[in-house]
């Protein structure tokens, strides 16, 4: 939008500074020609008044221009000059302006005793454009300083546009990310501040709605378990110790499935969890380690020095490691080596396990099967938990051989 302005701004200020400046500069012309021509004429005019007196020379003497007097009878006085038709035409009596080579002649006629004199001053080019040029010089630098300065206010005034606008775009990223307490700061034209603040009330509706939704998932809770409660005393009244058995074990499975249930949308109602990567990786590892051990596998993992904010919480990224982790244990054969890299990111950090066992068929990851190479299983939950921190999971074969499950996670 800023470059566009500014483009917009330059074009109509060119064209109108093209409609000021050309009729201007061509005024300026006009002008110097017309005093070049004034003053040759009052010259020729001074000299006009001394034909037929002694003092004709010096007044030539005077001018401090190029004068020649042509006398009656044929003879000349002063600078040589050609008798053209301008000069027979002006002394029928006519003053006279013409063209000629190398500039203009200015021709006055004068009577004297003998008939008709004409007095001729020249007046060169380079008198008549004196100054042109120098003026059209300063005209440029003043239009294009003016343009430059039409296009600085115009950055300016797009700036007090866009920045808003781009706060706006923020705002919305991180509220889209999970962040619920990202805010827009009024600013800018009314519009936009608008704008602000009805994104400003759709984030405290949004979160007015979750707090709701937690409520209702806690009043589940309490609702659900107590038919459960119920059923599972009724289960344990039955005379039938088999039967009762039998469903006292069904009441388990359901309380189980309700139990997940209310977990899962607790988790999914309540902010956005955050953990020290580093930290979780790490002590997953150190637990695998021992296996790996066992199984004599060669386990090298790097991490970053200092902690690492992610996005997802700390349950969460455990599970994710263990998933990854013992989908390696689970189909790679024993002694295969494997590789745990924990690093930082633009987006926040990258995880990345890699193996060196059979590999797998990406045909079937994009399917979304489990397939028998090295890392087939558990990939559902590893991309499950990248994209709900804003991420994404990345799975490819090294040309080494083996597989590499890479899995990008924003910053907390």
């Amino acid at each position: 939008m800023r470059r566009w302005l500014a483009l917009l701004v330059a074009a109509t200020t060119s064209l109108v500074l093209i409609a000021l400046l050309v009729p201007m500069a061509l005024l300026i012309r006009a002008v110097a020609e017309n005093g070049a021509m004034g003053r040759a004429t009052a010259a020729a005019e001074s000299v006009a008044v001394a034909v037929g007196t002694p003092d004709l020379e010096l007044a030539m003497a005077q001018v401090s221009r190029p004068v020649t007097v042509f006398l009656p009878g044929g003879r000349t006085a002063g600078a040589a000059a050609p008798r053209t038709d301008a000069v027979r035409l002006a002394a029928t009596g006519r003053s006279v302006t013409a063209a000629t080579t190398g500039g203009r002649e200015v021709l006055v006629s004068a009577q004297s005793a003998g008939g008709t004199a004409v007095i001729r001053v020249f007046v060169p080019d380079a008198e008549l454009a004196k100054g042109v040029r120098e003026a059209w010089l300063g005209l440029l630098v003043l239009g294009l300083a003016l343009v430059v300065l039409g296009i600085v206010l115009a950055d300016r005034l797009a700036l007090a546009v866009t920045r808003p606008v781009d706060g706006l775009a923020r705002v919305s990223h991180r509220l889209a990310g999970g962040d619920l307490t990202a805010r827009a700061e009024p600013g800018g034209p009314p519009e936009v501040r608008s704008v602000a603040l009805a994104l400003n009330h759709l984030a405290g509706r949004i979160d007015e709605l979750l707090v709701a939704e937690r409520e209702s998932v806690a009043d589940l809770s309490h609702r659900l378990r107590t038919p459960l409660t119920g059923l599972r005393l009724d289960a344990e009244s039955l005379r039938d110790l088999e039967e009762a058995a039998r469903v006292q074990a069904r009441v388990d499975a359901l309380e189980r499935a309700v139990s997940a249930v209310i977990t899962e949308a607790r988790r999914r109602s309540a902010g956005r969890e955050s953990c020290d990567a580093a930290a979780v990786v790490g002590e997953r590892v150190r637990f695998w380690s021992v296996l790996a051990e066992d199984q004599c596998r060669e386990l090298s993992i790097s991490l970053p020095d200092g902690p690492l904010p992610v996005a997802v919480g700390a349950e969460e990224l455990a599970a994710c490691v263990d998933a990854l982790l013992g989908n390696v244990f689970a189909h790679t054969p024993e002694g295969a080596s494997m590789a745990v890299r924990l690093a930082p990111h633009p987006s926040g950090a990258v995880l990345a396990v890699e193996d060196s066992g059979p590999g797998f068929d990406l045909e079937l990851l994009e399917r979304g099967n489990s397939g028998g190479g090295s890392t087939g299983l558990g990939l559902d939950i590893a991309r499950r938990t990248a994209e709900s921190s804003g991420g994404h999971l990345a799975v490819s074969t090294p040309e080494g051989g083996g597989a590499r499950v890479e899995m990008v996670l924003t910053a907390a």
